[in-house]
This record gives structure tokens, C-alpha cells and sequence, in this order.
């Protein structure tokens, strides 16, 4: 199998300054919603290795192409700045193999699944909500994304449609933590889960009698939040030992 697979430009948008998505077209590369492929360009000259490539979540569902992948642009990143300067029809180079774990397959049955997201973190939820997986294993679903300023409340079409497709059964809250936005709760996910701000905005218990909770996102998120569900009997889930808690640090 080949090292990498050459892939096209098919699209691409700045959302802010700093957050942007590339479509790329690689029909060959296949994968499961929520997993992670890697892109990569030729490396600069000098390097030990020919390609440069880092991994990114896919945000298209697995039945629609062109692939796409979310990601914060660091300026002095020795990818992502180079990423974001392609056009359309340039190449660019996908692993032919997709990873990891953070998937619906690998998550219990309960009443109610939690997808919590800070940033970037959104990106494997909208894969695996725009597929049917989640709507034959799950009654209620409900996605939560936490971000710093309101420009950062980034796809809102692909939120809009599986909510039109899904009427009922879906359920979608934001949260601003730097600025007041109407409709967006105040604070950080762990804090409203605390003081019982985010199941009142839902009308939805989280508790481990009803739920499983996908959390991906900053390690700080991801620990907080843990820990909280862990005071109400809610603990990390492992093949060997199922829980109600499954996580992914992502940024």
C-alpha cells in the first residue's frame, strides 16, 4: 500500500482568522465517522522525511465526498499555514488509511447521547450526526460546542440540517465563554454541567441511568468534565469495561 495518496484541492473557507476548512477530493480514502486521516505536503527541503502530514478528523460523512477536515491555523506551524495558502485543483496528500477509536460503534447503547465539543472538537460529531449510526443506536442526541467568541460558532448549515432531518430527536447548544451572545449559554461546559444550567437548556437529565457522553476537545474540557460526571457515577468507558463516558482530546 502506498505511503500516500494524492489528492485535489476541492474547496476551502476562512471562517476567522485563525479557523478554516479544506475539502479535499481522495475518493479512495475510506473511513468511519468520527475517525481521523492525515494530510500532509512535501516536507522542506533538508528534512529527514519526504512528506510532512499531521492528522485531522474528517467532518463529511462517510457517504459524501469531498472529504473535509477543520482545523485552527497556527502562524508559525510548519503545516497548517501551507494548507490554508492552497487553491483549487492543487494537490495536496492523504494517508490511505483512516484511525482511531472515536466512533459510534465503540459506544454503548442508552437513551441519550451527549457529543460535548470545544473548537475544532466539532469536526468527527458532524460526521458522525450527518450519517445514520447515532439515530438507530440513541432516542436523543444532543451536540454541545464551546467556543471563546461568537465567530467561532462555525458551521451552522450542517447543524441546521441535521436538525431539519432529525426534528425531535436533536438537540444543539452553544456556549461563549468570552463575550455575551444571545441564544449561547455563559461559562464552560464542566460549570453549567455543575450547576445544572446545561440539562436545564435541554430538558434532559445526564445522568448514568439515561446517557453516554462523547467528550472531545481541550485536554482541559476533557479532564474537568470527567472528573464532574464522575461524582455522579458516570465513568470512562473501555471495551473491557463499559462505562458512560468515552474522550478524544482534540484540538
Amino acid at each position: 500500500m502506498a505511503a500516500w495518496v494524492e489528492g485535489r484541492v476541492a474547496g476551502k473557507r476562512h471562517w476567522t482568522q485563525s479557523l478554516f476548512s479544506l475539502q479535499v477530493d481522495a475518493p479512495e480514502v475510506t473511513f468511519v465517522a468520527g475517525q481521523f486521516g492525515r494530510l500532509a505536503l512535501p516536507a522542506p527541503a533538508g528534512q529527514k522525511d519526504p512528506m510532512l502530514g499531521r492528522p485531522y478528523s474528517f467532518v463529511n460523512p462517510p457517504h459524501r465526498q469531498p472529504h473535509e477536515f477543520y482545523f485552527i491555523v497556527l502562524p508559525n506551524g510548519p503545516l497548517t499555514p501551507r494548507l490554508a495558502a492552497l487553491n483549487v485543483g492543487d494537490p495536496v496528500w492523504l494517508g490511505p488509511r483512516a484511525n482511531g477509536f472515536f466512533s459510534i460503534s465503540e459506544v454503548p447503547t442508552a437513551d441519550v447521547l451527549w457529543c460535548l465539543a470545544t473548537g475544532t472538537g466539532i469536526g468527527p460529531y458532524l460526521s458522525m450526526l450527518r450519517s445514520d449510526d447515532p439515530w438507530l443506536k440513541f432516542e436523543r442526541v444532543v451536540l454541545v460546542h464551546a467556543v471563546r467568541t461568537a465567530e467561532e460558532l462555525t458551521y451552522h448549515d450542517a447543524i441546521a440540517e441535521i436538525g431539519g432531518s432529525r426534528s425531535g430527536a436533536f438537540s444543539f447548544v452553544s456556549f461563549v465563554s468570552r463575550e455575551p451572545h444571545p441564544g449561547s449559554l455563559e461559562g464552560r461546559i464542566p460549570a453549567a454541567i455543575a450547576d445544572g444550567r446545561l440539562e436545564a437548556r435541554t430538558g434532559i437529565a445526564l445522568s448514568p441511568e439515561n446517557s453516554h457522553a462523547m467528550l472531545c476537545g481541550n485536554p482541559a474540557m476533557v479532564e474537568d468534565t470527567q472528573k464532574l460526571l464522575a461524582t455522579r457515577g458516570m465513568r470512562r468507558h473501555r471495551r473491557k469495561e463499559p462505562g458512560h463516558v468515552t474522550v478524544e482530546t482534540y484540538w
